[in-house]
């Protein structure tokens, strides 16, 4: 009953996205409601939006993926179907921040078939049974006016481990492409962001003598300053 009333949760999320009418500007955030992330987060993400500072991210512009060592080789897939959002506070950039990503697992591509079905399959990722991967951060720790480092939780095959990336934010406009955010507010960004794991933390460790233990996640997110009409 819980993963039914997960899945029609989800599938209103969906139709959401891809109707922005004046009700679906209402449900902002909608994937994430429903006890799905704390619910103090995503109140965070609706202020946000009313001061003028959300992103929300463009799924046909976007990318998240992983690549693995395995004994044919080095294996990379990604997926399809990416949610989410940012709330930044340019004044402040840092620990007022906030990202939120969740992933359709069963949007895994690749051109091997006979290994996206395995890496879908209840040896890895269990698609049937976890059908989301979730991150939400904790703290963006800036190096410089383009780089961080950004914490969080990511919850992958039932299980929620602390995650640490590397990123690098740009604006992007048709006047200047890959100045810095902190020069002004803009109504484009692109978020590159790698991280490493150990897939065992997260209860795959099937196969450990043909697939290595860690992975490396890769997130290229092109994100859209929201606008409330």
């Amino acid at each position: 009953m819980r993963f039914f009333l997960f899945a029609v949760l989800i599938l209103n999320a969906c139709l959401v996205q891809a109707h922005p009418t004046q009700e679906s500007e209402s449900r902002l955030c909608a994937p994430f409601r429903g006890g799905i992330v704390d619910q103090d987060i995503v109140k965070s993400m609706l202020l946000a939006a009313d001061e003028g500072r959300l992103y929300r991210i463009h799924s046909a512009r976007s990318s998240v993926g992983f690549c693995v060592d395995s004994a044919i080789g080095r294996v990379a897939a990604e997926f399809e179907g990416i949610q989410g959002g940012f709330a930044l506070r340019h004044e402040t950039w840092g620990d007022e921040s906030q990202m939120l990503v969740m992933v359709d697992a069963d949007t895994l591509s690749m051109e091997e078939t006979f290994i996206k079905n395995m890496l879908k399959s209840e040896h890895f990722l269990d698609t049937y049974m976890y059908p989301k991967i979730l991150f939400v951060s904790t703290r963006l720790h800036w190096f410089d006016d383009r780089h961080a480092v950004l914490e969080g939780d990511l919850t992958m095959h039932g299980v929620t481990r602390p995650v640490q990336f590397d990123v690098t934010v740009s604006a992007v406009d048709s006047r200047q492409h890959g100045r810095s955010v902190r020069q002004g507010r803009d109504d484009r960004i692109v978020v590159t962001a790698k991280a490493y794991i150990q897939r065992s933390d997260f209860e795959m460790k099937s196969l450990s003598f043909l697939v290595s233990d860690t992975v490396e996640l890769c997130m290229r997110v092109d994100a859209v300053l929201h606008r409330n009409k």
